[in-house]
C-alpha cells in the first residue's frame, strides 16, 4: 500500500509559525512521525511539502498515474481558494483525506477542498496526522476484503 501526503502552503514552517496555533514539532519531526507509523501499519508513504498549488495538483496526478492507493493532505492556506486543488481531487481515483491541525471550523475557516475529501480529520494537532493515517489504511483495507 502507497500512500501519499501533501504538505500545502506554510506547512514547511511547522515549529517555527504561530507555535500557539500549531505547536512546537517541526515538518522533520512530523515526518519521521508520520513515516514511523506508516512502518508500523505496513504502509509505504511519500511526503511532498509545496507552498505552490499547482505543484500540489501535479503531485496528485502524478500519484494517480502511478497508482497510489490514497492521499492524505493538508490545504493549509489553499483551502481559502484551493478550487484547483479541489478540482483535482474530484478527478483522481485514490481516496483523499484531508487533514488540518487545528479546529478549523472553531477558528471561522470552511475548506474549498473537503467536499472532494473522503473524510476530514481536524484539531487534534499532530495527531490528525495519525489518525488520517490510520482511517486511510482502515478504508483501503476493508476495501480490499
Amino acid at each position: 500500500m502507497k500512500l501519499l501526503l501533501i504538505q500545502g502552503a506554510n506547512m514547511e514552517y511547522l515549529g517555527r509559525r504561530q507555535p500557539e496555533l500549531y505547536g512546537t514539532t517541526t515538518a522533520k519531526e512530523l515526518d519521521a512521525l508520520v513515516r514511523r507509523r506508516a512502518r508500523e501499519l505496513g504502509v509505504s508513504v511519500e511526503i511532498f511539502y509545496t507552498n505552490i498549488e499547482g505543484e500540489a495538483v501535479s503531485a496528485i496526478y502524478k500519484a494517480d498515474r502511478a497508482r497510489f492507493d490514497g492521499l492524505l493532505f493538508n490545504p493549509a492556506g489553499f483551502l481559502h481558494a484551493g478550487y484547483a486543488l479541489r478540482d483535482c481531487l474530484r478527478s483522481i481515483a485514490m481516496p483523499a483525506i484531508e487533514i488540518h491541525m487545528t479546529n478549523i471550523e472553531k477558528r471561522g475557516f470552511g475548506s474549498i477542498t473537503a467536499a472532494a475529501a473522503v473524510g476530514m480529520i481536524a484539531g487534534f494537532g499532530t495527531d490528525s496526522y495519525l489518525l488520517a493515517l490510520e482511517a486511510m489504511v482502515a478504508r483501503l483495507r476493508s476495501a480490499a476484503v
